[in-house]
């Protein structure tokens, strides 16, 4: 990436950062915030993929191809770990397992800022 275009950039996301900071609780309320908060009402109603992620493990195909009813996969995290809470693949929290009405859920213990977590999407 040139030079330019990490400057371009990273003028986005410091863009799309100021914008999200704006909408913060205790955000001055002038005519200059009221145009991004007017533009990201446009996008509040997109659905994204929210996942949670226990652990990973590279496996070759051949290893996949004989997995069965049965298999046991040992993955990367250690039990008790927090796991890892995805939108459209990209990290933006930690959390702990609970069970609420017989379901699982998760209780998130630590959240990425919003402007990292646009640091981290201009990044990839």
């Amino acid at each position: 990436m040139s030079t330019e275009e990490q400057t371009i950039s990273s003028s986005t996301g410091a863009d799309w950062a100021e914008a999200l900071e704006a909408q913060q609780p205790g955000a001055n309320g002038n005519a200059a915030n009221a145009a991004p908060l007017n533009d990201i009402q446009r996008v509040l109603d997109i659905p994204v993929q929210l996942s949670v992620e226990l652990g990973r493990k590279k496996v070759p195909i051949k290893q996949v191809l004989q997995l069965a009813q049965g298999s046991i996969v040992e993955l990367d995290a250690l039990a008790g770990d927090p796991m890892d809470v995805l939108v459209n693949g990209y990290l933006v929290a930690q959390g702990e397992v609970v069970v609420v009405n017989n379901k699982f859920g998760i209780r998130l213990t630590d959240v990425v800022t919003p402007s990292e977590r646009l640091r981290r999407i201009h990044r990839a």
